[in-house]
């Protein structure tokens, strides 16, 4: 059976994002697209206090007190003492907090000219991991989940002129968190992420949702939605399609409706075709750059508009090697993607977390398919139901964000779990989640209990929630965690044959500029790390369904996990590229495969 699927693109100058709601807003909790609004970054230097014992709550650190009478003393100060960048992880700006795991106060100043008629909105792009948040002493709002925004409206709680904003942040790793205890990559703690206040007028564009209807380039589909409310025009424009249709919402502030265009230029990847599109109700007006294509499987295959299309891909994590931090500027965005575009990617998996807005957006505008995923990632507690509720709401806040982003086409609900009713029951629920917010993307998930049956000499898989995705995908590094059973040549894969799979992990570590015997693992060498990849690239010549191929990884990547004292010191080493930014020779073999593959798909 086909599954078929809508996937509208857009690339824009402008920045999209999903903050959480405010209490009055019912429907959708996001404000779409808040970097075309009118807004101020709060980003800068912040003072901070680490609070190790976590006494800060007790102490009311967030009243920011200080002496009034010669009595009064208080054991604390926000003034004199440590300042962070914001964004930033904490764990990169000292030495003394790299692996530091508990809670850290971020504080600042700043100025606000509240007026009538007008709403004010504080919106964090990402606070890792759980954060609670005051403003002029008083707690306004909280959130758990390292790699979502979320917001908190302000409007008549800010003062003319002074405030002071207060953030307490606690990145300890915890059994209910998500991601859980234990995983391979480094625990960045603090506000990650752009910090603003965005002004709206009291009624404003909540929502939008533009794609094509189905697989129809004659017909757009917009779904919107009000801050409030109330029946009121709303109208959207796409000037180059000599689209202008004004609607009215019902009473709820809803409207959903059919546009009929004619032209249109699908997106595509390598060519990011985009239009302008605008969306306007009142004194409120939202601007964004759209553009459309569909994707369906068909078979074992994944269909482009119409066309097979094997995923040429590779995964990165939201980190700047050569910083030893969390990546989170354009000027970061640009690093990593420009790294990814030289190997000859059609694709990137986002490791293994929703990466941020300037990453998803230089994605669409060089033409790059994103797979974006939360972080169920081993270890997760899957009969506990606080957890499962967590994991809908960070879906929720992940698919909102960035189901306006053409970058994205394919969302990934778990990595590496291990089959049981409880787990089922909880991607299933994720699954479900998922398809009733966003039916136009392809729905996968990467398994690791691929195995080698010697009965059959086969390679097979036994899990039956496949049959819920529309993409499977597999990690297996063979030649690395696994001995080879056979030749490559004649390694033959009967896993889910009726579906696309995806080779989502493979490789193993070397040290950039150490060689040695090309068939000894142990050597850690960039000869043994090339003739893996070699190997493995023969393998996928004999998987039937094969419909992509994703390295693991782009670049050495920190790891606490990894703890070798002279080829990893705290890096995973599966990188084609060093955390110095050097290339292996790993590095030219896939992006000559990836050459082949491009010519033949031509």
């Amino acid at each position: 059976m086909n599954y078929r699927a809508v996937c509208f693109l857009a690339a824009a100058l402008l920045m999209a994002a999903a903050p959480v709601s405010s209490a009055e807003d019912a429907g959708t909790p996001f404000m779409t697209n808040v970097y075309g609004r009118d807004y101020q970054f709060l980003n800068g230097k912040w003072n901070a206090i680490v609070d190790l014992y976590d006494q800060g709550e007790k102490m009311k650190v967030y009243e920011n007190r200080t002496p009034q009478t010669g009595e009064e003393f208080y054991e604390y100060s926000f003034e004199g003492g440590l300042r962070l960048n914001v964004p930033g992880d904490w764990n990169s700006q000292t030495p003394e907090l790299k692996y530091y795991e508990g809670t850290v106060w971020y504080a600042r100043h700043f100025d606000a000219d509240p007026q009538p008629g007008q709403r004010q909105f504080l919106y964090f792009g990402a606070v890792s991991y759980r954060c609670k948040v005051y403003l002029n002493g008083e707690q306004i709002t909280e959130h758990e989940g390292g790699f979502t925004p979320f917001e908190v409206e302000l409007t008549g709680k800010l003062r003319s002129g002074d405030n002071f904003l207060v953030v307490q942040v606690n990145n300890r790793r915890t059994q209910d968190a998500i991601p859980a205890l234990a995983y391979d990559w480094w625990n960045y703690g603090g506000i990650t992420r752009d910090v603003m206040l965005v002004t709206t007028p009291e009624q404003y564009v909540r929502d939008y949702f533009v794609r094509l209807d189905g697989n129809d380039a004659g017909s757009v589909k917009v779904s919107l939605e009000l801050a409030r409310p109330q029946a009121a025009d709303v109208t959207v424009d796409i000037p180059e399609l000599k689209v202008s249709k004004t609607v009215r919402t019902d009473e709820d502030g809803r409207a959903e409706f059919g546009v009929k265009v004619k032209g249109l230029e699908l997106w595509e990847p390598g060519k990011a075709k985009l239009y302008d599109v605008t969306v306007s109700c009142g004194d409120d007006s939202v601007s964004d750059r759209i553009g459309f294509r569909y994707l369906e499987t068909e078979g074992t295959g994944i269909l482009v508009n119409g066309k097979r299309t094997f995923m040429r891909s590779i995964s990165f994590h939201e980190e700047i090697p050569q910083r030893k931090g969390r990546a989170f500027s354009q000027a970061d965005a640009q690093m990593l993607l420009s790294e990814a575009e030289a190997l000859g990617v059609n694709m990137i998996r986002l490791a293994h977390y929703p990466q941020n807005e300037y990453i998803v957006r230089l994605a669409e505008q060089m033409g790059i398919i994103l797979w974006q995923e939360i972080p169920i990632w081993q270890g997760i507690d899957f009969e506990d139901k606080g957890t499962e509720s967590k994991a809908l709401g960070m879906l929720e806040e992940m698919i909102f964000r960035d189901r306006n982003r053409c970058a994205v086409c394919f969302w990934g609900v778990a990595n590496e779990t291990k089959p049981s009713d409880a787990r089922n029951a909880f991607l299933l629920s994720l699954l479900e989640k998922g398809r009733s917010m966003d039916d136009t993307r392809l729905y996968v998930a990467a398994f690791d209990l691929v195995y080698f049956n010697e009965e059959t000499r086969h390679f097979e898989m036994d899990d039956p929630f496949t049959e819920n995705l529309d993409v499977v995908a597999v990690n297996k590094y063979m030649g690395w965690y696994h001995p080879w059973p056979v030749p490559p040549s004649e390694a033959v894969w009967d896993v889910v044959p009726d579906k696309p799979l995806i080779i989502s992990e493979f490789g193993g570590e070397a040290l950039y500029g150490q060689h040695g015997d090309r068939n000894m693992a142990s050597s850690w060498s960039e000869e043994y790390q090339a003739r893996l990849y070699e190997d493995n690239i023969e393998m996928f010549r004999h998987i039937p369904n094969l419909a992509g191929v994703s390295p693991w990884i782009l670049f050495d990547f920190r790891s606490p996990y990894r703890f070798h004292p002279t080829n990893q010191e705290d890096w995973n080493r599966k990188g084609l590229v060093s955390d110095q930014g050097y290339r292996k020779a790993a590095w030219y073999i896939m992006r000559d495969y990836y050459k082949e593959i491009k010519n033949s798909d031509k």
